[in-house]
């Protein structure tokens, strides 16, 4: 994945979190962006996201407690769980904001 493309993704992604969860705060950490309830208080993580060479990644904190019907989240973990995107459009397809509404419903 080209640098361009992985910052059109991460910058959609800022947009998206604005939308649907501005209550959250971002922090950047472990080279990308936690989304946490408090800022500054890991224990109150949401998820947050993350560049890699061939995608990038958003994450859930709780994310094995998401309806996920289509399968998009990965992960075997006993919570986190992950979607891969490698383009703008996935984070629609996916259905990345549904996601996030519903880790952030979590509490």
């Amino acid at each position: 994945m080209d640098e361009t493309t992985q910052a059109a993704i991460i910058d959609a992604l800022e947009e998206m979190v604005a939308e649907v969860a501005p209550e959250l705060h971002g922090r950047s950490m472990y080279g990308g962006q936690m989304l946490e309830r408090e800022g500054g208080d890991a224990a109150t993580a949401v998820g947050g996201y993350f560049g890699y060479k061939n995608h990038v990644s958003l994450e859930f904190s709780n994310g094995a407690q998401l309806s996920d019907p289509v399968g998009y989240l990965e992960g075997k973990g006993k919570a986190r769980r992950h979607v891969k995107l490698r383009s703008v459009a996935d984070i629609k397809a996916k259905g990345c904001a549904d996601f996030l509404a519903q880790a952030v419903a979590l509490g």
